[in-house]
C-alpha cells in the first residue's frame, strides 16, 4: 500500500542522514523505525501485564522495604 508521508525539511535531512549512514534506502530507514517502535510498544504491553500480576503479590513486601 502506498502513502505520503510528509516530512519538515529538517527531518528529511534526517532520515537521509540516517540512510545513508546506514547504507539504506529512505523507505527501508522508515520502515525499520515503525518496526522497531511497535516492538517496544509490545515489550511495554507484556512487562505491563507481568506487572500487574506480580506486584499486586509483594505489595506488602514492597511497603516495607519502602519504609526501611
Amino acid at each position: 500500500m502506498a502513502m505520503t508521508l510528509r516530512l519538515t525539511e529538517e527531518e528529511n535531512l534526517r532520515l537521509a542522514e540516517l540512510a545513508q549512514a546506514e547504507g539504506r534506502s529512505k523507505q527501508d530507514v522508515v520502515r525499520l523505525a515503525i518496526a522497531d517502535r511497535y516492538q517496544r510498544m509490545q515489550q511495554e504491553e507484556k512487562l505491563g501485564e507481568v506487572l500487574g500480576r506480580v506486584l499486586p503479590k509483594y505489595r506488602g513486601l514492597l511497603d516495607r522495604l519502602g519504609s526501611s
